[in-house]
């Protein structure tokens, strides 16, 4: 089945909560919820106005805008990182980049095998787990990685270089390689990517798309387990680039259907970046389709986000973040700790449970993920995780339990040079320390009220002295030295 674009969602998706949620709230205190099944979607660089239901103008998202109208949309949740690795790892651990095992796309940074992870809650409270997709859990992960993190399933990339390819030679099943009818591009015989993380680079033969291979298993996991309560983790690669095709084949937007797009006088790559988006938004009413046709409907809750920020487009023949505005208001993008790199688009849908077309413009984070799941399905987690739960605020109720502060940290490549990056948000500040630790840089603060510069255009660190100190002090105490990195290393 092919979904449309559609404007019809445009205008008035998200009336503030009136009579109607009132006696829905009255109705969820008075009873005791079942725990539902969980599938949660995660869009890999899907910058916060990159959704029409977030503004987007150009592109429309109509299966994703029907998710806003019939739940909740959040306008203030933070992915866990800037980047791909460490957003995930704060995910699935509830632990922020202060204090995760992962905080950089970096080698020798895994989340241990003695951690409590989503997959492992859902699996002490009897669910079927299953993780469909990419799952880049730090680098490089095991082939089995996702066994030992707590899924009874997995189907998909394993280290996140490998993903990169929309038509790979192979994906894993449990631990073990399946081949795919598409092959590996070489040079002269060669292949060029030899020497880069298994499953590197660009097909030249491509006849399977792994995002509908996605589509297929995850339809395929909701059908099998019907019958039983199931946690489904599906982390797709869309609309993330081929990092590898830009410099081969002057286009990384690897899609099998360009749509209507082709007609458009655009680059290329922005009807590929077009078609990806498009492909996502399919993706998720298929799964909302296959919830009706089960009549599981109104037993599952179904969140959907994004890993990080938009990926900047760093060359002329790249995707330009700016041409279909996917940032929207906010400041800059991937691989920054400004807010177009870490807020991020958020949507909860649970019929029946969760009141119609409202929103929230509460504070939270990744690392909230995992204690409001266990809230949820009624789990124990250690008082030592970072994260709250925003269980409350998914039901319609007053969020009593709220953060002092959000803290990350991020390790540029050339961690020697260019040092790291931190931020704090903190109510309506945001602080951030760039150039930490740089041996050629000095480094730099700056502060910026989000509640009148959303956008962080004027830094006024030097108005407020006594906000600085404050932040300083915390930059120093919201953190765990990283003994694999270490964020302040010994002369």
């Amino acid at each position: 089945m092919r979904y449309l674009n559609s404007k019809k969602l445009a205008a008035g998706l998200m009336p503030i909560i009136g009579l109607f949620g009132i006696a829905l709230q009255k109705k969820i205190d008075d009873k005791k919820l079942e725990s539902p099944n969980v599938i949660l979607i995660l869009a890999d660089d899907l910058g916060y106005g990159d959704l029409s239901c977030y503004g987007q103008k150009i592109l429309s998202t109509p299966q994703i805008d029907r998710m806003a109208h019939e739940g909740m949309l959040f306008t203030q949740m933070y992915s866990g990182s800037t980047v791909s690795a460490p957003s995930r790892a704060c995910l699935m651990t509830g632990k922020n980049t202060g204090y995760a095992s992962v905080r950089a796309n970096n080698p020798d940074q895994l989340v241990g095998d003695d951690e409590l992870t989503l997959g492992k809650v859902f699996k002490n409270a009897g669910y079927v787990t299953g993780a469909i997709g990419k799952w880049g859990l730090g680098h490089p992960p095991p082939p089995d990685d996702p066994y030992k993190k707590g899924f009874d399933y997995f189907y998909g990339y394993i280290n996140m270089y490998h993903a990169h390819n929309y038509y790979p030679e192979f994906l894993y099943e449990n631990g073990r390689k399946v081949m795919l009818n598409n092959k590996l591009a070489t040079v002269n015989g060669v292949n060029p990517w030899a020497d880069q993380p298994e499953g590197t680079g660009v097909s030249e033969v491509k006849n399977e798309y792994t995002h509908d291979l996605f589509n297929s298993h995850a339809l395929e996991f909701i059908e099998k387990n019907r019958d039983k309560k199931f946690f489904l983790y599906l982390p797709f690669t869309v609309p993330h680039e081929n990092t590898e095709g830009w410099n081969f084949s002057g286009d990384g937007m690897e899609v099998p259907d360009y749509y209507e797009f082709k007609k458009m006088d655009w680059p290329t790559p922005e009807k590929g970046y077009a078609a990806m988006i498009r492909n996502m938004d399919n993706s998720v009413g298929m799964i909302i389709d296959k919830l009706k046709e089960l009549g599981l409907d109104r037993k599952t809750l179904v969140i959907f986000t994004s890993d990080n920020g938009p990926q900047p487009g760093s060359q002329p023949w790249k995707h330009q973040v700016e041409f279909f505005n996917s940032n929207g208001e906010l400041r800059d993008t991937k691989w920054t700790l400004y807010e177009g790199g870490i807020r991020v688009p958020f949507i909860a849908r649970w019929p029946g449970v969760i009141p119609e077309g409202t929103r929230s413009v509460e504070q939270f984070a990744f690392w909230d993920f995992l204690p409001t799941f266990a809230d949820l399905i009624s789990q124990n987690v250690p008082d030592s995780l970072n994260g709250i739960s925003f269980l409350p605020t998914l039901l319609g109720n007053r969020q009593t339990e709220k953060h002092d502060y959000l803290y990350w940290e991020h390790y540029n490549w050339n961690f020697a040079k260019d040092g790291a990056i931190q931020a704090i948000r903190k109510a309506k500040w945001k602080a951030l320390k760039l150039n930490v630790s740089a041996s050629a840089r000095k480094e730099v603060f700056e502060l910026y009220n989000l509640e009148t510069d959303p956008g962080e255009t004027n830094n006024v660190a030097n108005q407020y002295p006594e906000l600085v100190k404050e932040f300083s002090e915390l930059f120093l105490s919201a953190r765990k030295e990283f003994k694999i990195q270490p964020l302040f290393p010994k002369n």
